[in-house]
């Protein structure tokens, strides 16, 4: 079965409205073993829907769409779906009942064309809404299924799991599983030139490079009758590329370096603490963000100032004097300061520029220095970046967080 996605809302084209369905949708899609090809956003005008819909049904067995089942004149995508079928549109007496039923519990008296809500093309499967109004409903005819959700992704989101799966799972006889490789310290260009081959050969499992902010993602998918007959099919792909790559990959199925760096201390029973400046507490932050970082974050400090630097950390007034707060002799000391004023087992650090202004022509806007203190491994690493573009501060710290969170990751693996 080939599917196609169809969002429907004026504020979806006007860009007051980030499309989040879609992306929800199409992985829902992915892990049930639905192909999708295409996706498209219309708006609230009935000609256009119904040329979109056309479009859509000319390519696809199944059309998900979502928006235009609200009470307004404009919401007419039940209507264009039912004249497709030609249906009729007729009385939901279920839905009629939970919708007076809502509005009694609100306080409230539906206007008229609020009951427009409950109509339903002839013959549809409709699925209630626990969450809203607007219930959803599938039409099936001709070989064709057209499958109508609310375009609140709250409301959305809860129905398809609720109900909208369970209907689809039946036309699909099988799944797609994915494992995601995260690398960094590579661009995407060596790692399709390291695994070019590897790629070309294999067709189940696929293997497909996406690249990401400041790093590369490996995308791992088979097809097959059940789950357990996937993995099976992935994981010795998996462990072909972690020999080829190494130690650029930095985990596999972690949503983050964050999570990675909180995985990796747990396991071996490490903690860590930060001292920063331009980042201004980000990689703390970015740390403390998982769950479970409490077993592994001791401390953080944010020391912008050079009297906390010395003070607190114990960066020697000569450094300061002699190569600055900007320098890779502030960083190390930074990170050994933290370490010991902690009592972690790492201590990671991060001093630089992150403009916009500040920077001179021998230490200029993005400059950043990056320690790492450990029992067995410590360094310091200079990163730059040449990033002139709007919102260049906010990419020079988040970029600076994650080369931190990368050294983290160095410390813990040698130690």
């Amino acid at each position: 079965m080939v599917a196609e996605i169809l969002c429907v809302g004026t504020e979806l084209l006007l860009g007051d409205i980030v499309n989040t369905n879609a992306a929800y949708l199409a992985k829902q899609l992915a892990d049930m073993g639905i192909d999708l090809y295409t996706q498209s956003v219309v708006g609230d005008n009935p000609k256009r829907l119904k040329e979109s819909l056309n479009v859509a049904f000319s390519r696809a067995d199944l059309v998900l769409m979502t928006g235009g089942l609200g009470p307004t004149y404009d919401d007419l995508t039940k209507e264009t779906v039912a004249a497709y079928f030609g249906r009729k549109m007729q009385m939901h007496e279920h839905s009629l009942q939970r919708l007076m039923e809502y509005f009694k519990k609100a306080g409230r008296t539906p206007t008229p064309n609020n009951l427009k809500q409950a109509e339903m093309p002839e013959g549809a499967v409709v699925f209630d809404n626990d969450n809203g109004t607007a219930p959803g409903l599938a039409v099936e005819g001709n070989g064709k299924i057209a499958v109508l959700m609310p375009g609140p992704p709250y409301e959305m989101n809860a129905m398809f799991q609720a109900r909208i799966r369970p209907y689809l799972q039946k036309f699909s006889d099988k799944v797609l599983v994915s494992r995601v490789i995260r690398i960094m310290g590579m661009g995407e260009s060596e790692v399709e030139y390291k695994l070019r081959d590897y790629m070309m050969r294999h067709k189940n499992p696929t293997v497909a490079p996406y690249a990401k902010q400041s790093e590369v993602q490996l995308r791992v998918t088979a097809s097959a009758k059940t789950r357990e007959e996937a993995y099976g099919l992935i994981d010795p792909v998996v462990e072909e590329i972690k020999g080829i790559l190494g130690k650029a990959i930095y985990g596999v199925d972690v949503e983050n370096m964050e999570q990675a760096v909180v995985q990796q201390l747990k396991a071996k029973g490490m903690k860590i603490a930060t001292a920063e400046s331009c980042t201004g507490g980000l990689v703390s932050k970015r740390i403390t963000e998982i769950p479970g970082a409490s077993d592994v974050f001791e401390c953080g400090v944010c020391s912008y100032a050079n009297r906390i630097k010395h003070e607190l950390l114990g960066v020697s007034e000569q450094t300061l004097e002699r190569y600055g707060a900007v320098s890779p002799q502030t960083a190390q000391q930074m990170a050994e300061g933290i370490r010991r004023l902690s009592g972690a087992e790492i201590g990671i650090s991060v001093t630089g520029i992150a403009g916009p202004g500040g920077g001179t022509e021998e230490k200029p806007v993005g400059l950043v220095y990056i320690g790492v203190s450990s029992e067995k491994y410590s360094k310091v690493e200079r990163y730059l970046s040449g990033s002139k573009r709007p919102g260049s501060r906010e990419h020079i710290r988040f970029i600076a967080s994650q080369q931190a969170l990368r050294l983290a990751l160095e410390a813990i693996r040698e130690n």
